[in-house]
């Protein structure tokens, strides 16, 4: 099976699809700054749960942002997981560096 990621940037999204097939296997909403990607939400079809699509967005997306130059912010549950389990995109995670308080 071969999975092809790709950045939808006017439906704010990368799209996987499985062997050529026309149908969306599952996609990563995001918003993009100059600066930053939020990961807001990760979807897979049923059909194509535990083969790797997930995986096939989260390294594709990050290492378009590494590219880019791009911080990154995983407010969605499964970026967040898949960051802590691959520490090597670690590095890419957005950290706030305000010191103001109350």
């Amino acid at each position: 099976m071969t999975v092809k990621v790709i950045d939808a940037p006017e439906a704010r999204r990368y799209e996987a699809r499985v062997d050529g097939e026309s149908a969306v296997a599952g996609y990563a909403q995001y918003i993009r700054t100059a600066e930053l990607i939020a990961f807001v939400h990760t979807e897979v079809a049923p059909e194509y749960e535990g083969r790797g699509i997930g995986s096939a967005l989260a390294r594709t997306s990050l290492d378009e942002a590494r590219a880019a130059g791009l911080r990154v912010l995983a407010t969605c549950p499964f970026y967040a997981g898949w960051i802590a389990r691959h520490p090597e995109y670690a590095d890419l995670l957005y950290q706030a560096r305000s010191k103001v308080s109350d």
